[in-house]
């Protein structure tokens, strides 16, 4: 198992993000990482093998600027115990993605297939992670409109659920649109979402476990439901849906 979360909130991220994954510390001690995006659409990453205390320092933590971020604690399931395969990963296009996952793909070596002959994509790793990335980019992609929205999403995240079996909860960063989390239909990985408020406004967290959320101060609303994905834009308003129906 590993611990996924994304923040959207009126200030810095950073602290609220390294406190959710020491909460989610226990779902994973092999590496760690996070990613922000500032007011100008920049990204910033940072992340390692170790511990959360270890990894970030003062210097990464004041790096890592921007009023949402995604991160990530890892227990190697898939692919290897390497440095490379530490999450987020990010690709460029469209918009700039960065994503964090919890569970395990049954079709792996199918999607790595498909990935490059139909999809022109280039995958550098063993990561199932990396594949659930750029499934999920290309859907996007080929949906592309002038201006990004929560229908594209939901009709991408659809076609994910059709390409990808097995389990996994995900939280992914779309750089200066906001915050994006889906479960598997069967929702074998868990996701929950909540907000806190305070006198700059309203916070809001994506994360495997409400431990994540009460360390910071947020107030758990709800688990993500099978199927269902959560989109939190960067102006504060939430978009749920159910895109998949359990299966048998």
């Amino acid at each position: 198992m590993c611990g996924v979360v994304g923040i959207l909130a009126p200030q810095r991220v950073n602290q609220d993000l390294f406190d959710a994954l020491t909460a989610l510390q226990h779902r994973g001690q092999d590496a760690a990482g996070m990613a922000t995006c500032d007011d100008n659409g920049r990204y910033h990453l940072h992340k390692g093998r170790g511990l959360v205390r270890d990894i970030f320092r003062t210097r990464h933590m004041i790096e890592l600027t921007g009023n949402m971020g995604v991160g990530h604690v890892r227990y190697p399931t898939a692919g290897t115990a390497s440095n490379a395969e530490s999450q987020p990963f990010y690709v460029n296009t469209p918009y700039g993605i960065s994503l964090v996952h919890n569970g395990t793909l049954t079709n792996a070596d199918e999607l790595r297939e498909s990935l490059w002959q139909s999809d022109l994509r280039h995958i550098n790793t063993d990561s199932d992670t990396e594949l659930l990335l750029n499934v999920f980019a290309h859907e996007l992609r080929h949906r592309h409109q002038e201006k990004l929205t929560p229908e594209q999403i939901f009709d991408a995240v659809t076609a994910v659920h059709t390409r990808c079996k097995g389990a996994y909860a995900v939280v992914a960063m779309i750089n200066d649109y906001g915050i994006v989390g889906f479960r598997d239909p069967n929702a074998i990985r868990p996701l929950v979402y909540g907000e806190r408020t305070s006198a700059d406004g309203k916070a809001l967290m994506i994360a495997s476990e409400s431990a994540a959320l009460t360390t910071a101060g947020f107030k758990v609303i709800d688990d993500i439901a099978p199927g269902e994905v959560v989109i939190v834009t960067k102006d504060g308003e939430v978009h749920r849906k159910v895109c998949a129906v359990k299966s048998g």
